[in-house]
């Protein structure tokens, strides 16, 4: 691979989702001439996984990344479908804003608000190896031979970083939603000497919303008068749509039980550190064996689309086991 010079900027944010999107816009913002480098442009800001921002914990992150200029809480107010406090029953400290966003307005209203940063140049391309010199790195490769120098480089590769899909017996690599995962870059940064850990997460499947039967579930309406993440916001989106409660039974945990065997969470197939706050209903039916039932939330992924999140089913036991798992839940 022939090697070109490609530039010479300020910053170089490699990655371009949740982090790398305010990595960049805080670099342009401060006047700094920035390059982004993602490996799909169609990506920027894409949330594979559940649409959702906020809930407890994660609702103090946003406000926090919003007082200090950052995007997220701005975007989410503008193509969220669904905004709602948490935890109204309870008393303040663990009340939580939730927004269930529209997938696909929320990467677009993000990538646009990025294009029109005149300090951002938003590029293509996937980064193999970084240009140390002298101990510090001054640059990065792409799998292209592009050269991009700089006075400073991000690393926001997130999952994408060899990363791997694993259904059951079945395992290959991937980054998120079936895209190309960066495999060079990790090796190279292990040759570099950083020790780099695996994490895991799971996700449910998706099921076309036509097929549930509602009146099966509880709805799950938005706050009629819903607040905004952002201080800056006025103006809120009064239009929302509801999400929907449902519930695993004794059906569903004997289907999972019989099948633990197949289940990568339970054999050595899937290492690495799982998130606590989302485990998978394996680990949930294993763990609280005593409990009869566990909630589903039924929430949609967007105004424009069929695609239902099955919040609360999210698993790595194989595909027939999963539909069976589906098709066995109360609403489905």
């Amino acid at each position: 691979m022939q090697i070109y010079e490609a530039g010479h900027y300020d910053v170089i944010v490699v990655g371009a989702g949740h982090a790398g999107v305010e990595a960049g816009l805080a670099s342009g913002r401060m006047g700094a001439k920035t390059l982004m480098l993602t490996i799909n442009l169609d990506m920027v800001a894409f949330m594979p996984c559940n649409p959702s921002v906020g809930g407890p914990a994660k609702g103090v992150v946003v406000r926090e990344i919003d007082a200090l200029g950052g995007e997220m809480g701005r975007n989410t107010d503008k193509t969220y479908v669904q905004m709602r406090m948490l935890n109204t029953g309870k008393g303040p400290a663990v009340r939580a804003l939730r927004a269930q966003s529209d997938k696909w307005d929320y990467q677009h209203e993000m990538k646009h608000t990025i294009e029109k940063e005149e300090n951002i140049t938003l590029k293509q391309g996937l980064v193999d190896r970084l240009v140390i010199e002298d101990g510090v790195c001054r640059g990065v490769i792409t799998n292209s031979g592009a050269k991009y120098m700089a006075d400073a480089v991000v690393l926001t590769t997130g999952t994408f970083s060899r990363g791997e899909i694993i259904v059951g017996d079945l395992r290959y690599s991937s980054g998120p939603n079936n895209q190309q995962p960066s495999i060079k870059l990790s090796e190279h940064l292990e040759e570099l000497g950083f020790i780099l850990r695996r994490f895991k997460t799971g996700t449910p499947p998706r099921v076309k919303s036509s097929s549930i039967d509602y009146e099966e579930t509880e709805i799950q309406p938005g706050d009629e008068n819903p607040r905004a993440f952002s201080y800056e916001t006025t103006e809120m989106l009064l239009t929302q749509l509801p999400c929907w409660l449902t519930y695993t039974n004794e059906q569903t945990h004997e289907i999972i039980n019989a099948n633990l065997s197949r289940s990568p969470m339970f054999t050595a197939t899937k290492k690495g550190t799982g998130a606590r706050y989302c485990p998978s209903i394996e680990d949930k039916i294993v763990r609280f064996s005593d409990k009869p039932r566990h909630q589903i939330f039924l929430e949609p992924e967007g105004r424009n689309t069929e695609e239902v999140y099955v919040q609360g089913l999210s698993t790595s036991l194989p595909e027939d086991v999963q539909e069976k798992n589906a098709s066995d839940d109360p609403g489905s």
